[in-house]
Protein backbone atom coordinates (compact mmCIF):
# COMPACT_ATOMS: atom_id res chain seq x y z
CA UNK A 1 0.00 0.00 0.00
CA UNK A 2 3.15 2.22 1.07
CA UNK A 3 4.25 1.58 -2.70
CA UNK A 4 1.50 2.55 -4.54
CA UNK A 5 1.11 5.57 -2.69
CA UNK A 6 4.68 6.12 -3.42
CA UNK A 7 4.32 5.59 -7.16
CA UNK A 8 0.98 8.14 -7.23
CA UNK A 9 2.89 10.69 -5.48
CA UNK A 10 5.62 10.19 -8.35
CA UNK A 11 2.96 10.08 -11.13
CA UNK A 12 1.56 13.57 -9.28
CA UNK A 13 4.50 15.62 -9.25
CA UNK A 14 5.77 14.39 -12.93
CA UNK A 15 2.59 15.35 -14.66
CA UNK A 16 2.66 18.74 -12.35
CA UNK A 17 6.55 19.27 -13.54
CA UNK A 18 5.48 18.50 -17.70
CA UNK A 19 2.41 20.63 -17.32
CA UNK A 20 4.68 23.78 -16.08
CA UNK A 21 7.31 23.29 -18.18
CA UNK A 22 4.96 23.68 -21.48
CA UNK A 23 3.72 27.22 -22.56
CA UNK A 24 0.31 28.07 -23.79
CA UNK A 25 1.68 29.04 -27.15
CA UNK A 26 3.72 25.97 -27.29
CA UNK A 27 0.87 23.73 -26.97
CA UNK A 28 -1.29 25.59 -29.61
CA UNK A 29 -3.11 27.27 -27.40
CA UNK A 30 -3.87 31.57 -26.82
CA UNK A 31 -2.06 33.13 -24.12
CA UNK A 32 -4.92 34.36 -21.84
CA UNK A 33 -2.30 37.11 -20.87
CA UNK A 34 -0.28 37.19 -17.38
CA UNK A 35 -0.21 34.19 -15.18
CA UNK A 36 -0.53 33.62 -11.55
CA UNK A 37 2.04 30.11 -12.24
CA UNK A 38 4.11 29.22 -15.23
CA UNK A 39 2.71 26.51 -17.54
CA UNK A 40 -0.53 25.15 -18.80
CA UNK A 41 -3.49 24.90 -16.53
CA UNK A 42 -5.21 21.50 -15.66
CA UNK A 43 -8.20 22.71 -17.75
CA UNK A 44 -6.04 23.33 -20.62
CA UNK A 45 -4.25 20.07 -20.55
CA UNK A 46 -7.64 18.30 -20.07
CA UNK A 47 -9.21 19.77 -23.08
CA UNK A 48 -5.68 18.70 -24.69
CA UNK A 49 -6.02 15.28 -24.24
CA UNK A 50 -9.31 14.98 -24.88
CA UNK A 51 -10.67 13.83 -20.89
CA UNK A 52 -12.44 15.90 -18.23
CA UNK A 53 -10.80 18.46 -15.74
CA UNK A 54 -12.32 16.42 -12.94
CA UNK A 55 -10.36 12.95 -14.12
CA UNK A 56 -7.23 14.73 -14.57
CA UNK A 57 -7.12 16.81 -11.69
CA UNK A 58 -7.78 13.45 -9.35
CA UNK A 59 -5.06 11.54 -11.46
CA UNK A 60 -2.50 14.72 -10.55
CA UNK A 61 -3.13 14.45 -6.70
CA UNK A 62 -2.27 11.23 -6.57
CA UNK A 63 -5.45 9.56 -6.68
CA UNK A 64 -6.29 5.76 -7.16
CA UNK A 65 -7.63 5.99 -10.59
CA UNK A 66 -7.38 3.19 -13.37
CA UNK A 67 -6.41 4.97 -16.66
CA UNK A 68 -6.27 3.39 -19.81
CA UNK A 69 -3.54 3.06 -22.66
CA UNK A 70 -5.14 5.70 -25.16
CA UNK A 71 -5.56 8.08 -22.15
CA UNK A 72 -2.02 7.90 -21.36
CA UNK A 73 -1.28 8.24 -25.06
CA UNK A 74 -3.59 11.35 -25.43
CA UNK A 75 -1.92 12.83 -22.43
CA UNK A 76 1.95 12.06 -23.66
CA UNK A 77 0.46 13.90 -26.62
CA UNK A 78 -0.80 17.13 -24.88
CA UNK A 79 2.77 17.23 -22.98
CA UNK A 80 4.93 16.77 -25.71
CA UNK A 81 6.19 13.96 -24.19
CA UNK A 82 9.90 12.34 -25.19
CA UNK A 83 9.72 8.71 -26.13
CA UNK A 84 11.22 8.46 -22.50
CA UNK A 85 9.09 10.65 -20.74
CA UNK A 86 5.99 8.30 -22.06
CA UNK A 87 7.44 5.03 -21.11
CA UNK A 88 8.35 6.76 -17.42
CA UNK A 89 4.46 8.09 -17.78
CA UNK A 90 3.32 4.58 -18.53
CA UNK A 91 5.33 2.64 -15.81
CA UNK A 92 4.38 5.21 -13.06
CA UNK A 93 0.73 5.31 -14.14
CA UNK A 94 -0.03 1.87 -15.66
CA UNK A 95 3.09 -0.50 -14.22
CA UNK A 96 4.03 -1.38 -17.85
CA UNK A 97 6.09 0.04 -20.77
CA UNK A 98 4.02 1.50 -23.41
CA UNK A 99 3.06 -0.30 -26.89
CA UNK A 100 5.64 1.05 -29.54
CA UNK A 101 3.49 3.90 -31.38
CA UNK A 102 6.05 4.58 -33.64
CA UNK A 103 7.89 2.70 -36.66
CA UNK A 104 11.20 1.36 -36.03
CA UNK A 105 14.38 3.70 -35.64
CA UNK A 106 16.18 3.30 -38.51
CA UNK A 107 19.04 5.73 -38.39
CA UNK A 108 21.62 6.41 -35.12
CA UNK A 109 22.97 9.48 -34.12
CA UNK A 110 26.69 10.52 -35.08
CA UNK A 111 28.08 10.60 -31.90
CA UNK A 112 26.31 6.55 -31.73
CA UNK A 113 28.05 5.74 -35.40
CA UNK A 114 30.97 7.30 -33.86
CA UNK A 115 31.15 5.00 -30.92
CA UNK A 116 30.53 1.67 -32.98
CA UNK A 117 33.48 2.93 -35.66
CA UNK A 118 36.12 3.06 -32.85
CA UNK A 119 35.33 -0.49 -31.58
CA UNK A 120 37.87 -1.35 -34.56
CA UNK A 121 38.53 -4.73 -34.63
CA UNK A 122 35.56 -5.44 -32.51
CA UNK A 123 32.66 -6.34 -34.65
CA UNK A 124 30.18 -3.85 -33.61
CA UNK A 125 26.20 -3.25 -34.71
CA UNK A 126 23.57 -1.26 -33.84
CA UNK A 127 19.45 -2.76 -34.40
CA UNK A 128 16.17 -1.43 -33.92
CA UNK A 129 13.29 -3.25 -32.09
CA UNK A 130 12.47 -5.31 -35.33
CA UNK A 131 16.34 -6.45 -35.75
CA UNK A 132 16.81 -3.70 -38.35
CA UNK A 133 20.53 -3.64 -38.29
CA UNK A 134 20.64 0.20 -38.58
CA UNK A 135 24.75 0.82 -38.22
CA UNK A 136 27.48 -1.08 -38.17
CA UNK A 137 31.79 -0.43 -38.06
CA UNK A 138 34.16 -2.13 -40.36
CA UNK A 139 34.76 -4.65 -38.31
CA UNK A 140 31.09 -6.38 -38.45
CA UNK A 141 31.06 -6.00 -42.62
CA UNK A 142 34.09 -7.83 -42.54
CA UNK A 143 32.63 -10.93 -40.29
CA UNK A 144 29.30 -10.53 -41.13
CA UNK A 145 28.67 -9.18 -44.59
CA UNK A 146 28.64 -5.89 -46.53
CA UNK A 147 25.61 -4.66 -44.85
CA UNK A 148 26.04 -1.15 -46.86
CA UNK A 149 25.06 -4.02 -50.29
CA UNK A 150 22.37 -5.85 -48.68
CA UNK A 151 18.46 -4.62 -49.50
CA UNK A 152 16.69 -3.49 -46.91
CA UNK A 153 14.92 -7.03 -46.00
CA UNK A 154 18.36 -8.87 -46.07
CA UNK A 155 19.93 -5.94 -43.59
CA UNK A 156 17.31 -7.86 -40.90
CA UNK A 157 19.25 -9.72 -38.32
CA UNK A 158 16.15 -12.30 -37.64
CA UNK A 159 15.41 -12.61 -41.63
CA UNK A 160 19.48 -13.43 -42.44
CA UNK A 161 19.54 -15.65 -39.87
CA UNK A 162 16.85 -18.38 -40.50
CA UNK A 163 17.06 -17.70 -44.77
CA UNK A 164 20.98 -17.19 -45.42
CA UNK A 165 23.26 -20.11 -45.91
CA UNK A 166 26.18 -18.24 -44.89
CA UNK A 167 24.68 -17.57 -41.59
CA UNK A 168 24.30 -21.43 -41.09
CA UNK A 169 27.86 -21.90 -42.10
CA UNK A 170 29.32 -19.40 -39.89
CA UNK A 171 27.48 -20.54 -36.59
CA UNK A 172 27.68 -24.27 -37.53
CA UNK A 173 26.61 -26.55 -34.80
CA UNK A 174 25.69 -23.43 -32.38
CA UNK A 175 22.83 -22.55 -35.36
CA UNK A 176 19.95 -23.40 -33.86
CA UNK A 177 20.74 -22.25 -30.10
CA UNK A 178 21.74 -18.67 -31.64
CA UNK A 179 18.33 -19.05 -33.82
CA UNK A 180 16.06 -19.80 -31.13
CA UNK A 181 17.54 -17.18 -28.60
CA UNK A 182 17.30 -14.65 -31.63
CA UNK A 183 13.70 -15.04 -32.25
CA UNK A 184 12.42 -15.15 -28.28
CA UNK A 185 14.37 -11.73 -28.34
CA UNK A 186 12.61 -10.14 -31.69
CA UNK A 187 9.19 -12.24 -30.25
CA UNK A 188 9.79 -10.15 -26.65
CA UNK A 189 9.86 -6.91 -29.00
CA UNK A 190 6.78 -7.93 -30.59
CA UNK A 191 4.63 -7.67 -27.95
CA UNK A 192 4.92 -3.80 -28.38
CA UNK A 193 4.00 -3.87 -31.92
CA UNK A 194 1.34 -6.38 -32.72
CA UNK A 195 -0.52 -5.43 -35.91
CA UNK A 196 1.94 -3.74 -37.04
CA UNK A 197 1.99 -4.10 -41.07
CA UNK A 198 6.13 -4.07 -41.37
CA UNK A 199 6.27 -6.42 -38.14
CA UNK A 200 3.71 -8.77 -39.67
CA UNK A 201 5.26 -8.73 -43.22
CA UNK A 202 8.40 -10.11 -41.74
CA UNK A 203 6.78 -12.27 -39.63
CA UNK A 204 4.49 -13.83 -42.60
CA UNK A 205 7.74 -14.21 -45.22
CA UNK A 206 9.33 -15.58 -42.23
CA UNK A 207 6.63 -18.39 -42.09
CA UNK A 208 6.75 -19.20 -45.47
CA UNK A 209 10.57 -19.25 -46.07
CA UNK A 210 11.84 -21.09 -43.14
CA UNK A 211 10.66 -24.61 -41.64
CA UNK A 212 11.98 -23.79 -37.89
CA UNK A 213 10.51 -20.37 -37.47
CA UNK A 214 7.07 -22.13 -38.66
CA UNK A 215 7.71 -24.72 -36.09
CA UNK A 216 9.53 -22.03 -33.15
CA UNK A 217 7.23 -19.32 -33.64
CA UNK A 218 3.99 -20.82 -32.03
CA UNK A 219 6.15 -21.68 -28.69
CA UNK A 220 5.98 -18.12 -27.46
CA UNK A 221 9.62 -17.62 -26.19
CA UNK A 222 10.63 -14.48 -24.99
CA UNK A 223 13.54 -13.95 -23.66
CA UNK A 224 16.52 -11.63 -23.49
CA UNK A 225 20.09 -12.64 -23.71
CA UNK A 226 22.14 -9.32 -23.22
CA UNK A 227 25.52 -11.39 -22.80
CA UNK A 228 27.40 -14.17 -24.12
CA UNK A 229 29.86 -16.08 -26.28
CA UNK A 230 29.85 -17.46 -29.56
CA UNK A 231 32.10 -19.34 -32.47
CA UNK A 232 31.91 -18.16 -35.78
CA UNK A 233 33.58 -20.38 -38.63
CA UNK A 234 34.66 -17.53 -41.10
CA UNK A 235 35.32 -18.23 -44.70
CA UNK A 236 38.61 -16.55 -44.70
CA UNK A 237 39.68 -16.17 -41.41
CA UNK A 238 38.95 -19.50 -40.15
CA UNK A 239 37.37 -19.88 -36.28
CA UNK A 240 36.89 -16.80 -34.78
CA UNK A 241 35.68 -16.55 -30.53
CA UNK A 242 33.83 -13.73 -29.41
CA UNK A 243 31.86 -12.58 -26.59
CA UNK A 244 29.26 -10.00 -26.85
CA UNK A 245 27.29 -7.75 -24.85
CA UNK A 246 24.44 -5.60 -25.54
CA UNK A 247 23.21 -3.00 -24.26
CA UNK A 248 20.26 -0.11 -24.95
CA UNK A 249 21.13 3.95 -25.75
CA UNK A 250 19.50 5.66 -23.03
CA UNK A 251 18.63 8.45 -25.22
CA UNK A 252 17.90 6.04 -27.95
CA UNK A 253 15.31 3.45 -26.33
CA UNK A 254 14.60 1.70 -29.44
CA UNK A 255 18.08 0.65 -30.44
CA UNK A 256 20.42 -1.73 -29.14
CA UNK A 257 24.20 -1.71 -29.80
CA UNK A 258 26.84 -4.93 -29.89
CA UNK A 259 30.08 -5.60 -29.66
CA UNK A 260 31.70 -8.43 -30.20
CA UNK A 261 34.96 -8.60 -28.21
CA UNK A 262 37.87 -11.41 -29.13
CA UNK A 263 37.82 -13.90 -26.42
CA UNK A 264 41.09 -14.84 -27.33
CA UNK A 265 44.35 -13.73 -28.95
CA UNK A 266 44.52 -15.86 -32.19
CA UNK A 267 40.58 -13.92 -32.79
CA UNK A 268 42.53 -10.27 -32.32
CA UNK A 269 44.89 -11.20 -34.28
CA UNK A 270 43.06 -11.96 -37.57
CA UNK A 271 40.65 -9.37 -36.80
CA UNK A 272 43.24 -6.89 -37.33
CA UNK A 273 44.33 -9.04 -40.13
CA UNK A 274 41.23 -8.76 -42.18
CA UNK A 275 41.24 -5.12 -41.43
CA UNK A 276 44.44 -4.51 -42.58
CA UNK A 277 43.69 -6.68 -45.80
CA UNK A 278 40.57 -4.26 -46.07
CA UNK A 279 42.74 -1.23 -45.38
CA UNK A 280 45.65 -2.29 -48.43
CA UNK A 281 42.91 -3.34 -50.58
CA UNK A 282 43.39 -5.17 -53.85
CA UNK A 283 47.54 -4.69 -55.47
Amino acid sequence: MQEEREKTGELAEFLRTRRARLSPEQAGLPSGGRRRTPGLRRAEVAILAGISVDWYTWLEQGRDIQVSTQVLDSLSRALQLSDIERRHLFLLAAGHVPPNAHAPQNEVSRLMQDFVDRQRECPAYVVNSRWDVVAWNRAAVLVFGDYEAMPARERNSLWRLFTADYARRMLGDSWETNARHRLAQFRANYAHAVGDPGWEELIEDLHQNSKEFREWWPLHQVINVPEGEKLLHHPIAGSLRFGHLSFRATDAVDLQVTVNLPLDGPTADKMKGLLSAFTAGPT
